[in-house]
């Protein structure tokens, strides 16, 4: 038999940095709350991209001029009595004019009553066009309709410039990156109890003020009521408290209460290890933060049940053991299996968190603790529980020995 490591020395000292951990993630929970994301806070949510402007339309007719799109090319319907039908549809699909220059040509070709004022270049690719969702899709001679692109590798913008040029909100403002760097893809919320549609302008507004007139690109805007954003986070404190239930009664089940009641113990302090890890480093809380708690769950679960298979097939096969000989036994069975899947999962973790940036990147870095606690709880913490619970029977059952024998006597 190999070398047997006594795991059971640092069980409570395991128990006591597990309690430190918890009372500082409690505290800081307490004193500071979570940073939370724009999942979680209520008011204005902007989604935009920081885009140089394409090109401008205006329409002139008498007729109703409505502008769509999609991947495949620009569609502008014309509806009203003077066009003899219920609509016409002018199409100018993109593997026909393939640059911005013959898209805009073809436009003020089909259509006498349109103002085209092209800004980018006339060989800019036509694919490149970003188009906004938010706001009226008639066209008008009142106002222009700015249509906007991006060119793949396009310089990346910083999300703290992003911040920096959302400052005048102070702390009420909450940026999130998406998709790739040279996306330059934001999702901005500024925290307000009442509808504003000024506070959507301004948002704009700080935003050309700081990147240049026309190249911010308002993709969605939209208000989310305080109430739903309650209504969230609520359902995120019944999805973990639900998941913690079922893994109870499935250990039960499947081992004794004891086993259970470890497991959960484990996975508990798993939890609060992130959740003082986010509250102290002052990661935003989102949704990605909640996949990343429920993904170490998982996985935590996942080693301890494996430890717990080990110890219940040891104790059948050295039934002269002590059951802490037995726990110290199999925990150095499976020493090597846990390190080894927990670190070969942490490279593809660690590249993502490399790679990714915005909520992907803290979600990476949440599982990234969360594995390294995972760890450290399945063969302490977990093990450590079920020791001293072994413990407390054992005593239940020598009084309750005791007790039958001072009845007989």
């Amino acid at each position: 038999m190999n070398k047997t490591i006594r795991f059971s020395k640092f069980f409570i000292p395991a128990a006591i940095i597990s309690v430190i951990i918890a009372v500082v993630g409690i505290s800081g929970f307490l004193m500071k709350g979570f940073a939370l994301g724009v999942d979680f806070q209520a008011g204005l949510i902007q989604e935009v991209k920081l885009a140089p402007t394409a090109f401008s339309l205006r329409w002139f007719g008498t007729s109703n001029a409505i502008l769509s799109f999609d991947r495949s090319g620009v569609y502008i319907i014309i509806s009203g009595a003077e066009t003899g039908a219920d609509r016409t549809l002018y199409s100018f699909p993109f593997n026909e004019y393939g640059t911005i220059g013959s898209l805009t040509q073809a436009i003020r070709q089909q259509l006498e009553d349109i103002d085209v004022a092209m800004t980018a270049h006339p060989d800019t690719n036509s694919q490149w066009l970003v188009f906004s969702t938010y706001g009226n899709p008639y066209l008008s001679s009142e106002a222009p309709f700015v249509v906007h692109y991006l060119a793949p590798g396009s310089a990346i913008v910083d999300i703290t410039e992003m911040r920096s040029a959302l400052f005048g909100f102070g702390q009420s403002v909450s940026v999130q990156s998406l998709g790739s760097p040279h996306d330059r893809h934001f999702m901005i919320r500024v925290e307000d109890e009442e509808e504003s549609r000024v506070k959507s302008d301004q948002i704009t507004a700080l935003l050309e003020d700081h990147f240049g007139s026309g190249e911010v690109a308002v993709l969605r805007s939209d208000y989310v009521a305080s109430r739903f954003s309650k209504d969230l986070t609520d359902q995120a404190g019944i999805l973990t408290g639900l998941t913690l239930l079922l893994i109870l009664i499935y250990a039960s089940i499947r081992f004794k209460p004891q086993y259970a009641f470890g497991a959960v113990i484990a996975i508990v302090n798993d939890a609060i290890v992130i959740v003082s890890f986010v509250v102290w480093t002052r990661m935003e809380f989102n949704t990605s933060t909640i996949a990343a708690i429920l993904t170490i769950l998982g996985y935590s679960i996942n080693n301890t049940i494996v430890v717990f298979d080990r110890i219940r097939e040891n104790r059948k096969i050295y039934p002269e053991h002590s059951f802490l000989d037995i726990l110290n036994i199999s925990l150095t069975a499976v020493l090597s299996r846990t390190v080894i899947t927990t670190f070969t999962t942490m490279l593809a973790v660690l590249s993502l968190f490399i790679f990714a940036t915005g909520s992907m990147k803290d979600f990476a870095l949440a599982l990234l603790v969360g594995m390294i606690s995972g760890v450290y709880t399945t063969l302490f913490i977990a093990s450590g529980v079920v020791y001293f619970g072994d413990i407390q029977r054992e005593k239940r059952a020598k009084r309750k020995q005791a007790a039958l024998l001072q009845a007989k006597s």
